[in-house]
């Protein structure tokens, strides 16, 4: 399959949506970050007390896949309050790598019901952590509220194999959606 495709990746803040980017993409990142200041202290709070930086505006990132296949990656701001950044980095886009905490699942419902909102089709991959609890698929998917044909993958955004695997499930069901609709 050749071509080019935009994907997102969303999530909650802390998720690791800034990692994934920089972990597959083939050309330097861009990263918007900025250091999180105590203005927003009470509303930018992360599962990790260690996080220093958050995206203001968007990751870029890109990544060929089978040779001839490149994902433009556009990582999104994790806050709601960053809802309208969504809406204009999701004009155009196939679809959307969602990633999710398994420590603290609530936070990744504000992304997916955005996810549905757009009508955007969505794999779900759910970052593994140091310590993260570890659930059976079925809790998973019935906490989330996903639709069966919704793919859910394990995914440590620091590896560059599973990270490829989590984009490449994504692919596989935006290609049977597409195909689906004729």
């Amino acid at each position: 399959m050749a071509g080019a495709a935009k994907i997102l990746v969303v999530g909650p803040l802390g998720v690791g949506k800034t990692t994934l980017i920089g972990t597959v993409s083939e050309i330097k990142p861009l990263f918007t970050e900025a250091v999180m200041t105590q203005a927003g202290a009470r509303v930018d709070t992360a599962v990790s007390g260690t996080k220093t930086t958050t995206t203001v505006a968007l990751d870029f990132g890109r990544i060929t896949l089978d040779g001839d296949l490149v994902l433009y990656l556009f990582g999104t701001p994790g806050q709601q309050r960053f809802l309208p950044a969504w809406r204009d980095l999701a004009k155009g886009a196939l679809g959307a790598l969602a990633l999710i905490d398994t420590r603290d699942l609530e936070a990744s419902f504000d992304a997916l019901g955005n996810l549905e909102d757009l009508g955007l089709p969505f794999a779900v991959a759910a970052n593994v952590f140091p310590g993260s609890p570890q659930h059976p698929e079925d809790q998973l998917r019935a906490a989330l509220d996903l639709l069966p044909d919704t793919p859910l993958v394990a995914c440590d955004a620091r590896d560059l194999s599973s990270s490829v695997r989590a984009l490449i499930a994504l692919v596989r069901h935006l290609i049977h959606v597409a195909t689906e609709s004729r």
